[in-house]
């Protein structure tokens, strides 16, 4: 087996955190301020994970707290992480992308700081590093907290393939890491409360922002009253949202779908319909926004590979999507194992922070306070009704002409996907994966997997895989039989 990561991670460590965005940067430093030995590992050159990013150094930001909200729990929390580090108590691995945990042997095991005779102990394999110098590296730990957050999901459309057309989180993404817009003319359409706070961004940073389109009808918030009410905060955020749309002149369309994108070398304009309750475009809506840039999503789905190679349960979120099964204490159905964020169902950056503390609380085996608890149920509310509210409906699949390519990475048509469940007798994804390579390319199904389990009649599902990233066939070679 590889020889574990360098210092105080390689044999004591009572919790090893994957992802050092808002869920695991919380845990770490309130792991480490209860007296827990930490390592924190994550995929990034720097803590803050998708939503807190750093412009390079080299661009010279003056003021990168302009381009987030709450950046100033971020900071403090930064801070402590630093704190932490230099006092031995956290040991922070950036640039390391972690493939698997397998369970530790017993002789492993008992290296661990606090591990006695059957205790759980596990081993995190990552791959550190930038090619080509990337090597192997190993963490052994009592526990295992898992917040690797999410991804986009795309609902794909004709055009979609077109360059100018970028995920709405990557917009954002672009703005807050390089400092750059997508283009001068940007159209932000998809769903979810992100596509707001992307306009509003991409507008005050000097784009034109012709329209915001969302699929969703904001009516669908009538029934979850309660929730909205139990958090004026979010109120507020959400009308400075709207203030920053009018201000900038940033028209909305509500139950409104970019179905089709145009352009040769670029996209050029996009064709806007309208959509009916369940998300199917009506005939004679359409209209052509001329743009040179599109930033499209529709949510996030969370990205479980880890966990469920391990054989966590999941549960479908009110957004469609799979999510991590958790306890009160953020356990999963794996003892050892606790999942925090976005992992357990999409509530955003604040949410993440409280479910890490819980977290942390709970490997500690110390109470948290009642008001954090009281908080996490109150965001936690509030997460599933936005999540409800923005679910795709089943007619979205209406505006996707056969030709269109659902599959990018294999060049995989919507018509091809169609015959293999109509007339070839696919009935799931995984069929529909064999008879066409849909979902087989680089991304592993990341970006296509909805759309095909929709056009093959199913819901998506959470796969299982031995590795959760691409992994040298050289670190495979050198680890050692099982049992050795």
């Amino acid at each position: 087996m590889p020889a574990p990561t360098d210092g105080p991670a390689a044999a004591r460590t009572d919790l090893a955190i994957v992802g050092a965005g808002p869920a695991g940067l919380a845990a770490a430093v309130t792991a480490a301020g209860l007296g827990l030995r930490v390592a924190l590992l994550d995929a990034g050159d720097r803590p803050g994970g998708q939503f807190y990013r750093h412009p390079a150094p080299g661009l010279g930001a003056a003021r990168p707290e302009a381009l987030h909200h709450g950046w100033a729990d971020f900071a403090t929390r930064e801070a402590a992480l630093r704190a932490h580090e230099s006092a031995g108590r956290i040991t922070y691995l950036p640039l390391h992308h972690v493939w698997a945990v397998v369970p530790a042997d017993a002789g492993e095991a008992g290296e661990v700081a606090g591990a006695g005779r059957g205790d759980a102990a596990w081993i995190l394999h990552a791959v550190a590093g930038h090619a080509p110098e990337e090597r192997a590296a190993a963490v052994t730990a009592r526990a295992v907290l898992i917040a690797t957050g999410a991804y986009e999901r795309q609902l794909p459309f004709p055009g979609w393939t077109l360059p100018g057309v970028v995920g709405a989180g990557g917009a954002q993404a672009m703005l807050k890491s390089g400092l750059v817009l997508p283009g001068k003319r940007v159209v932000v359409a998809g769903s979810g409360p992100l596509l707001l706070a992307v306009a509003g961004s991409l507008a005050a940073a000097g784009a034109t922002v012709p329209a915001v389109v969302e699929a969703a009808a904001y009516t669908a918030y009538a029934g979850r009253v309660p929730a909205l009410l139990r958090n004026p905060g979010k109120l507020v955020e959400a009308a400075g949202y709207g203030g920053a749309l009018a201000r900038h002149h940033v028209r909305l369309l509500t139950r409104h779908a970019v179905t089709e994108a145009h352009g040769t070398d670029r996209v050029e304009a996009v064709t806007v319909a309208r959509l009916d309750r369940d998300w199917r475009p009506l005939p004679g809506t359409g209209r052509r926004i001329p743009c040179d840039a599109l930033a499209v999503g529709h949510g996030l789905v969370p990205q479980l590979e880890l966990a469920t190679g391990l054989g966590c349960a999941t549960v479908r979120s009110a957004d469609g999507t799979v999510a991590l099964a958790l306890d009160a204490e953020q356990r999963t159905s794996v003892p050892g194992i606790w999942s925090a964020g976005e992992t357990g169902g999409i509530g955003g950056a604040q949410l993440a922070m409280i479910e890490g503390e819980l977290a942390a609380h709970s490997v500690a085996g110390a109470l948290p306070g009642a008001r954090l608890t009281r908080r996490r149920a109150r965001l936690r509310a509030f997460a599933d009704a936005m999540a409800a509210a923005h679910r795709p409906g089943e007619g979205w699949t209406g505006w996707l002409r056969d030709d269109a390519v659902v599959c990018r990475c294999e060049e995989v048509p919507a018509g091809r996907i169609r015959e293999a469940a109509e007339d070839l007798g696919a009935r799931d994804a995984r069929t529909v994966k064999l008879l066409t390579r849909a979902g087989m390319g680089w991304c592993q199904g990341r970006m296509c997997g909805p759309a095909v389990a929709a056009l093959a009649g199913e819901e998506a599902a959470a796969d299982r895989r031995p590795l959760s990233c691409p992994v040298p066939l050289r670190q495979l070679a050198e680890l050692p039989p099982a049992g050795n």
